[in-house]
Order: C-alpha cells, then sequence, then structure tokens
C-alpha cells in the first residue's frame, strides 16, 4: 500500500507511537510521519505509508496552523505543562494590549533557537536525550516565518492563541517569548494542529478509528499524486516517460508548464504519480529542463 493518510492525533502518545499503532493496522513496516507533535499535542499528523515516505521532504516544507492555549505567570523548562516549573511570575495588571505587544516583533520573517526539549540533532544526537541526561548545549538559530499569530481569548492566566507559521517552528518556543517578554514567564497549556498545508482538521481521521477500520483503510487515504497537489502536474507523452521512469531529464516547451513552481509532479495518464521533478529555466526562456528529484515504480502509486 502506498498512501498518505491524515491522522487526528491523541494527546498522550507521541507521533512514533502514532506511527507503530499504523504500522499494525496495516501490517506493514514502511511508516513514516512528516512533521513531529508533541505527546501532549493533538491534531493534525500526516502519516505516510508504503512509497508515500519519499514525499516526506515535500510535505514538511509546507506551512502548518494550530490553535492553543498559553498560561501566563509559570515557566517550565519543557516550555509546555508536561515540563518541571522553572519560574513563576506575577501577572496582576497584565492587559491584553500589553500581550498584542508582546506578539508584535514574533511575527513575520525571524530567528528562533530550538528548546533543548526538542528533536532536532546536535553531533548525531537528539537534543531532548541530552536535556534528559542533564546537559544543555549551545543551539544556532534558525529562521522561520510567522505568517499570523494572535490573541482568540483573553482570560488571565490563560490566553488563547492561533498560529500560521513554516516548517521547523516551535510553538511552544513562541509562548515562552511572550512570557519573557512580559517578564512573567508563560508555557503552552494546551496545542492542537489544525493544519499541515492543504490537510485541516477537518478531514483528518482520528486514530481509533482508523484503527477500527481493518480491511478498508485505504478508503481513508489519499494516492501519492493527490497527496502534492501544491504542485502542478505535466502529463508526459510516451518517450518522456520511458526517460522518466529511468530517472532520466527531458525538456519541454516553457508553454505547457501552467505555473511558475519549482516542482512537478510528473504522470503519464493524469492520474499516477511517476515522479516529483525540479524545473530549470533554459538561457532563453522558451525551453524548460525538467529533473526528476524523486522517481515512483509503477505498482500502485
Amino acid at each position: 500500500m502506498n498512501r498518505l493518510f491524515v491522522i487526528d492525533k491523541p494527546s498522550g502518545l507521541t507521533s512514533h507511537d502514532v506511527v507503530d499503532r499504523v504500522r499494525r493496522v496495516l501490517g506493514m513496516r514502511r511508516v513514516g510521519h512528516a512533521g513531529t507533535l508533541d505527546p501532549s499535542a493533538t491534531g493534525v499528523l500526516l502519516i505516510m505509508a508504503g512509497y508515500a515516505t519519499r514525499l516526506a521532504q515535500f510535505l514538511v516544507e509546507t506551512e502548518k496552523e494550530y490553535c492553543g492555549l498559553m498560561h501566563l505567570g509559570v515557566a517550565t523548562d519543557t516550555q509546555d505543562a508536561d515540563g518541571k516549573v522553572i519560574a513563576t511570575g506575577d501577572i496582576s495588571g497584565i492587559e491584553r494590549a500589553q500581550v498584542e505587544r508582546a506578539l508584535a516583533p514574533l511575527r513575520g520573517d525571524i530567528e528562533q533557537i530550538p528548546p533543548m526539549t526538542s528533536a532536532v540533532k546536535r553531533n548525531g544526537e537528539r537534543l531532548y536525550v541530552l536535556a534528559r541526561k542533564g546537559i544543555a548545549v549551545e543551539r544556532a538559530p534558525r529562521p522561520i516565518r510567522i505568517e499570523r499569530y494572535e490573541i482568540t481569548s483573553f482570560a488571565p492566566p490563560v490566553v488563547g492563541f492561533e498560529v500560521v507559521c513554516s516548517k521547523g517552528t516551535y510553538v511552544r518556543t513562541l509562548v515562552a517569548d511572550v512570557g519573557e517578554q512580559l517578564g512573567c514567564g508563560a508555557h503552552v497549556s494546551e496545542l492542537r494542529r489544525t493544519r499541515v498545508g492543504r490537510f485541516d482538521s477537518e478531514t483528518a481521521i482520528p486514530l481509533a478509528e482508523f484503527e477500527g477500520s481493518k480491511g478498508h483503510v485505504e478508503t481513508f487515504g489519499y494516492s501519492l499524486f493527490d497527496a502534492v497537489q501544491q504542485f502542478p502536474a505535466l502529463l508526459l507523452n510516451e518517450s518522456e516517460a520511458e526517460r522518466v521512469s529511468e530517472g532520466g531529464s527531458i525538456e519541454v516547451e516553457a508553454a505547457r508548464l501552467e505555473s511558475p513552481s519549482e516542482h512537478l509532479r510528473l504522470t503519464a495518464d493524469g492520474d499516477r504519480l511517476m515522479a516529483i521533478a525540479r524545473r530549470e529555466w533554459g538561457e532563453d526562456g522558451a525551453a524548460v529542463t525538467v529533473r526528476p528529484i524523486r522517481v515512483f515504480p509503477g505498482e500502485g502509486c
């Protein structure tokens, strides 16, 4: 089976726990996920089975959306409710306008330092593994983009918020940054991912429902071709398809390309994904080199 499944992850499970449970349902080992969710977080988790695992790099690149609650006045070592309290602060007198001002510098193109309790690797070892050993290391800031960071409710010490952000964003760090700017500390007390790219929580399948659907789980999934609809499709003729199936590049007229997207879905029948390719413009602008970067076998894609 080669499918993408959009699972609604419950609280209390790691992303790898969900992968293991999907493996048991499908009876196959080649299963992975795109975009880690913390154990306490809920919501959209993209699970890839079979050759869909080759799409991971394209799925994690997409924009993500979250809603949650920040708890003002309490900072924890993990920046969420699962951590140990490391500081408390006075929140009396804090008004909504102050929180709004604290959010403002956290929008747009910014840099963020990954928390020690993240899955980022340092010298081959996950930061959270080092953190469990009581080891703290310097982390380089990473560029991220915050499209939206807004307050949805205000009832101190609890503030509701929504975030739309790029890949690699740690929402709990965004919340901790607000607490730091306010001088009172803050942590995420509840977090839900509501969207990854075009896949949202409205169409996500609760994990329990997925586990109870043995025998017809494929009805919940997306084909490889549909999984990457963010890329325009290029319909190949017979000779082009043969060359692409062998991993070869092809030259096409620029007029055949519907949009300026860097990546393309290559197909011979408008339904099956043959490859994900990158376009490279020629000097005259009339011809384009289409270079496959992920080629998929013919069976079941």
